[in-house]
C-alpha cells in the first residue's frame, strides 16, 4: 500500500492518529507532500514509516529543506508519481509537470483540501491535512493495486472513506 499525506504543520510531532496512523505504518511506502514544519516532525515520519518520499513545502524551515528537494519523482504500487507542495502551481501547470515527467500521478498539498479529478492522461491527487484541515475535513490517501489496477481512497483518521478513485495507467 502507498500511503499519501500532506500539510502536517506541527513544530514537535507527527500528529497521526487513528487510521492515518495505522495507513502510515503499514505502507510499503509513504509519500508526504510537504509542510512538515520543522526537521523533529520530519524525523518522527520516518520514525514510524521507516522511509518517507517528502518534499518542502511553503512553511517548512531551513533545515527541511536542506533535507528534501522541491520536486520528486518517485514509482510504488506500479505507478509514476510527481510529487510537490503546489503553492507555486496551479491546475495547468501540475498537469503540464505530470505530462513533462510521465507520471500517472501527480501529489500535491498547500490548500488543505482532499480531492482527486483527471487533469488528461494525468491524475491529479490532493491528499489533504490529516492534522491542520482548515475548513476541510482531515485526510490522507491509500493507494493499491488490486487485480492489476491501481485503486485509491480518502481516507479521515476516523477511518471514514469519503472518496474512492482508480488511476489510469
Amino acid at each position: 500500500m502507498l500511503t499519501v499525506v500532506s500539510d502536517t504543520h506541527s513544530q514537535d510531532a507527527h500528529r497521526l492518529e487513528g487510521r492515518t496512523l495505522e495507513a502510515v505504518r503499514e505502507a510499503d511506502f509513504v509519500v508526504h507532500a510537504g509542510d512538515f514544519t520543522t526537521e523533529s516532525v520530519l524525523d518522527a515520519f520516518v520514525a514510524e514509516a521507516g522511509t518517507v518520499a517528502g518534499v518542502v513545502g511553503n512553511n517548512d524551515t531551513p533545515a527541511v529543506r536542506e533535507r528534501l528537494p522541491d520536486q520528486r519523482v518517485v514509482e510504488s504500487e506500479g505507478i509514476r508519481l510527481v510529487v510537490v507542495h503546489g503553492h507555486e502551481h496551479s491546475e495547468t501547470a501540475l498537469a503540464m509537470l505530470g505530462r513533462q515527467e510521465a507520471a500517472d500521478l501527480v501529489v500535491f498539498g498547500h490548500s488543505h483540501r482532499p480531492g482527486v479529478h483527471e487533469a488528461g492522461d494525468v491524475t491529479l491527487l490532493n491528499p489533504g491535512s490529516h492534522a491542520q484541515p482548515r475548513r476541510y475535513r482531515p485526510a490522507h490517501a491509500e493507494l493499491e493495486r488490486r487485480d492489476g489496477r491501481i485503486s485509491g481512497r480518502l481516507v479521515e483518521p476516523d477511518g471514514t472513506v469519503f472518496e474512492e478513485f482508480e488511476i489510469k495507467k
